[in-house]
């Protein structure tokens, strides 16, 4: 899937560079000034949301009893029939339809989505709304601490949010969106930690996969250590994964800042079932927010694994109008 079309409404200076520059530079460079405008708008809104999500988001209380239409068949009342009707082939039609009608359906898996470095789940606003928008009922945040060292020890109270998340939905599985350091934390989870049994699909929004160089004096910090290429953490990663049952979908931008090189955002191990959907023309900030990015991500989460995969075996992977 390539998503394209990244459009912001910021032009004043777009027709003086198209007179200095050349026509081929011009173009990137009007590409990269309307991301890097884009980029710096969704810095400013967001850190306008940013003590919104500070604290922590508040859990619903215990599942109650599941409604009628998740109940097995047999649970199901029939329908009153009258008594005339006992002994009616044509009552007994009815009531089978009418009882077919009423079979359960499978539920979406709840959503959990997992910020990045220093940063909080206010960055999920837009999307969330769209998520909601589009069936997903149970959509969850887990905010980590930005004093976090260890991506080993993020990955398992990850681990810990998604079994009581399971325990109180009573479902068995539960989608992941991971935006830059999230997905690392959710992908550790997945290979590492057994994750693979209660996550069906990971999508991933500019992580670090293979790790990145950018920024060297924030090495300070160790977690951001654990993300530079050769790491412990990487290391692991990259070790065999056989059997791993989780589908991965990696967004990756050809304009993300923050991602060097470009294509460490992908996800290359031959045991996982891996899509990478490239994005053009915005940058790091924007791959949570981006409407374009959005659909795609709806249209990764819809995919059942098979279908899916043969999907991708067909066309090369998602398409997004």
């Amino acid at each position: 899937m390539k998503v394209t079309r990244a459009v912001l409404p910021f032009y004043p200076l777009l027709p003086l560079c198209q007179r200095l520059l050349p026509n081929r530079l011009a173009g990137l460079s009007l590409t990269l000034l309307k991301a890097t405008a884009l980029e710096v708008a969704i810095l400013a809104g967001h850190l306008i949301l940013y003590p919104t999500g500070i604290v922590q988001e508040r859990r619903p209380g215990a599942a109650s009893p599941s409604p009628a239409p998740n109940l097995p068949s047999a649970a199901l009342p029939r329908p009153r029939r009258a008594p005339d009707d006992l002994d009616s082939g044509t009552a007994a039609d009815t009531d089978r339809d009418a009882e077919a009608h009423r079979l359960p359906t499978r539920p979406k898996p709840p959503v959990v989505l997992l910020h990045g470095f220093i940063d909080n789940r206010s960055v999920f606003v837009l999307l969330r709304r769209s998520l909601a928008q589009h069936g997903r009922q149970q959509i969850e945040s887990l905010n980590y601490s930005p004093l976090t060292c260890d991506i080993r020890t993020a990955a398992e109270l990850l681990g810990r949010h998604i079994e009581e998340i399971c325990e109180r939905t009573g479902q068995q599985e539960v989608d992941i969106v991971g935006h830059s350091l999230g997905g690392l934390i959710a992908r550790y989870y997945v290979q590492r930690l057994g994750g693979d049994a209660r996550v069906r699909t990971l999508v991933t929004l500019g992580t670090p996969h293979s790790g990145t160089s950018v920024a060297p004096l924030m090495n300070a910090h160790p977690i951001v250590r654990q993300m530079r290429p050769g790491s412990d953490v990487l290391e692991e990663l990259c070790e065999p994964a056989l059997g791993c049952r989780t589908q991965f979908v990696s967004f990756w931008s050809d304009l993300d800042q923050l991602m060097d090189p470009l294509e460490t955002a992908c996800v290359e191990h031959p045991d996982l079932l891996a899509q990478n959907v490239r994005v053009s023309g915005i940058g790091h900030l924007a791959l949570p927010v981006h409407p374009a990015v959005a659909a795609g991500i709806r249209q990764a989460l819809d995919m059942d694994e098979t279908a899916g995969t043969a999907a991708a075996a067909r066309t090369g992977g998602l398409t997004v109008a």
